[in-house]
C-alpha cells in the first residue's frame, strides 16, 4: 500500500502540482480509489455472486437452501461488503489524517454492525418460510418463536455494539455491566417473557395454529388467526376486522376453538322449542300428539339430506318451565360454512314451527300487556 501511496504521490507532482496541495490531491485520489474498488465489490456480489448462488441452490432437491438464502439475504448480506472494504481502506486512504481516520472507522463499523444485525433479522425472517401448511405445527411454531427471540436477542447484541463503538469501550464490558441492571431488564421484557411461556405451553400443549377458527368472547375475536408472535396473537374476524389477543389471555382465560369440528364430518346444533301445556291432548289411540310429534320429528331428520342421520339425531324432552312444555332438538348438520350451517338450521326450524300445527300443537308465544293465547 505504501509503494502505491508513493506512486500517486510522485504521479502528482509529475503533473506540475506542488506544496501543500499534493497532500490534498493525493489523498483525494485514494478517498475516490477506495470507493471505487467499493462499489465494485458490492456490484460484482449483485451481479455475479448472487445469481450463482441462487442457481446453486435451485439445483438442489432440498427447499430449506432456497429459503434460507433466498436474494433478500444475499442482497442484505452483500450490502456490507462495501462497508468492509472502505474499512480496511481507512488507514491506507487517511494515512495524515489519523482524527479523521478514526471517526470514519467508527461510523464505518456501526455501519457493519447495523447491517449485520438486520442480515440475521431477515435470515432469521426466512427461516419462517419453510412452513408449508396452512395450520402451523407445533414445531414449527417452536421455530416461529424462537425466531422472534433470536430478533430480540440480536437487536440487544447489536445496541450493546454501538454503543461500545461510539464510546470506545470494549463489548464484553459492557454485557458484564448488565447483571446489576437484570432485574430492569426483566421488567422492561416482562411481556415478552411472558408471551415466549405462553406461547410455548399453546403450541406445546396443541392448543392453537395458524389457520384455526377461534372464539375468544371477553376480546370480541370470531375468525380465523393470521398470526402468531410472541406478544400477539392475531385473528381475522368474519367481518374482516383484526383482534390482536395476547397469548397470556388465552393461556389464563378460556378461548373455543372450532378446529375438532372443521375436521369431522358434521356440525352440531341443538334447538329448544316451547309448546302450550293446553295444547296437549291424547288421541283415539291414547297417544299424545306430541309424542307423535317427536318421533315424526327424529324420523323426518333421519331422512333428511341436510341432517347426518347416522349420528342418530334426538328430540327429546327438556325440564319444562312457566313458558311451557319443552322439546329440545339436536342433530348434525353437514354443513360447516357458516352462512350454509345458519340457513339449513332455518329451513329445519321452520318445518319443525309449521309441523307443529297439523299435530294440534301450539307453540308458546306470550303477547306484552295481553292475556297468552
Amino acid at each position: 500500500m505504501e509503494e502505491i501511496q508513493i506512486w500517486i504521490e510522485q504521479l502528482v507532482e509529475a503533473c506540475g502540482v506542488t506544496g501543500d496541495t499534493v497532500n490534498f490531491v493525493t489523498h483525494t485520489i485514494l478517498v475516490v480509489i477506495a470507493f471505487a474498488l467499493a462499489f465494485l465489490a458490492g456490484w460484482l456480489c449483485r451481479k455475479l455472486l448472487i445469481p450463482f448462488v441462487l442457481k446453486v441452490t435451485k439445483k438442489t432437491e432440498a427447499r430449506w437452501d432456497d429459503v434460507m438464502f433466498n436474494e433478500r439475504v444475499l442482497k442484505s448480506a452483500c450490502s456490507i461488503v462495501p462497508a468492509i472494504i472502505i474499512w480496511q481502506l481507512l488507514p491506507w486512504t487517511f494515512f495524515d489524517f489519523p482524527t479523521v481516520r478514526e471517526v470514519l472507522a467508527r461510523l464505518t463499523a456501526i455501519y457493519i454492525t447495523i447491517m449485520s444485525a438486520r442480515t440475521l433479522i431477515v435470515f432469521s425472517d426466512s427461516m419462517k418460510q419453510l412452513e408449508t401448511d396452512t395450520q402451523r405445527s407445533a414445531r414449527q411454531q417452536y421455530m416461529h418463536s424462537l425466531c422472534g427471540v433470536l430478533k430480540i436477542i440480536i437487536i440487544f447484541i447489536a445496541v450493546i455494539v454501538v454503543i461500545a463503538i461510539i464510546f470506545d469501550k470494549n463489548p464484553a464490558t459492557l454485557f458484564a455491566g448488565l447483571g446489576a441492571m437484570s432485574a430492569i431488564l426483566m421488567l422492561a421484557f416482562q411481556d415478552t417473557i411472558k408471551g415466549l411461556v405462553a406461547g410455548i405451553r399453546l403450541t406445546s400443549n396443541d392448543m392453537l395454529h395458524v389457520g384455526d377458527w377461534i372464539t375468544v368472547t371477553s376480546a370480541g375475536a370470531n375468525g380465523r388467526v393470521e398470526d402468531i408472535t410472541l406478544t400477539t396473537v392475531k385473528v381475522r374476524n368474519f367481518d374482516n376486522t383484526i383482534v390482536t389477543v395476547s397469548p397470556q389471555t388465552l393461556v389464563d382465560g378460556s378461548f373455543q376453538n372450532w378446529v375438532g369440528m372443521e375436521q369431522n364430518e358434521g356440525r352440531k346444533q341443538s334447538r329448544r322449542i316451547f309448546f302450550d301445556f293446553r295444547s296437549i291432548q291424547l288421541g283415539d289411540d291414547g297417544v299424545a300428539n306430541i309424542t307423535k310429534f317427536r318421533t315424526h320429528l327424529e324420523q323426518w331428520l333421519r331422512d333428511n339430506p341436510k341432517v347426518i342421520g347416522d349420528k342418530n339425531p334426538l328430540v327429546r324432552h327438556a325440564e319444562a318451565s312457566q313458558g311451557g312444555c319443552c322439546i329440545e332438538l339436536t342433530f348434525w348438520l353437514r354443513a360447516q360454512a357458516w352462512n350454509d350451517f345458519e340457513h339449513d338450521t332455518a329451513d329445519i326450524m321452520e318445518y319443525v314451527f309449521a309441523a307443529a300445527n297439523e299435530y294440534g300443537l301450539r307453540i308458546y308465544q306470550q303477547f306484552p300487556n295481553q292475556e297468552d293465547v
